[in-house]
């Protein structure tokens, strides 16, 4: 079996085209179905300190989750021009049980997609071609409904440094939004109100 290698790019390929080549190497990786954890990740800790256990992944090139996906996404499109990158999370109910979820979202071009790992195909990449937060928040909604999971809180981060050696700390959940409790309009307003945070930030 060919061990998966970071992906290099020509000067020619599209920032839409590199995400692509990004996202295959993570679904190379693999989910890790294991139930053992392989990389220790403590959202509280300096980015830096999170850009060297993803650099670690890359070396060792073991089956991964999807907060590790997360970090390992943050590390592989820090040098894309143009890419803003950000925490998104899902918090779904299904048959009286809690999940968990959480996608790195890409911002770039005026689009927004997202790369990430999941047992779920659906609940991973999304190309780069949703016109607003909400459009992306929505398609994950209707992925969760398939599977007939409620979609109950999501929480939205903001833009990521693109600085790999920053001391700062990750914002994992700038907004959290009780979704199953919100009029669609409201939680849109609320989405565009986080996109023009971010923005400024």
């Amino acid at each position: 079996i060919p061990i998966p290698s970071v992906p290099t790019y020509p000067p020619t390929m599209s920032i839409p085209q590199r995400l692509e080549a990004i996202q295959k190497y993570i679904r190379d990786l693999q989910y890790n179905h294991t139930g053992t954890q392989f990389f220790e990740i403590k959202k509280s800790r300096p980015l830096t300190a999170l850009m060297d256990i993803a650099k670690e992944m890359t070396r060792e090139v073991l089956p991964i989750k999807c907060l590790e996906a997360v970090i390992l996404s943050i590390y592989l499109t820090t040098n894309l021009p143009g890419v803003e990158r950000f925490p998104l999370s899902f918090k779904t109910q299904f048959s009286g049980n809690h999940f968990y979820h959480i996608v790195l979202g890409i911002h770039s071009g005026g689009r927004f997609g997202a790369l990430g790992i999941s047992r779920r195909d659906d609940l991973m990449f999304k190309h780069l071609e949703f016109r607003t937060l909400d459009d992306l928040v929505q398609e994950f909604e209707g992925a969760y409904r398939g599977y007939s999971h409620t979609l109950r809180k999501v929480k939205i981060g903001q833009y990521v440094s693109h600085d790999v050696h920053s001391v700062e700390q990750i914002d994992w959940k700038h907004s959290v939004l009780d979704v199953d409790r919100l009029p669609k309009e409201e939680l849109r307003r609320e989405l565009e109100r986080h996109t023009r945070d971010m923005r400024l930030k």
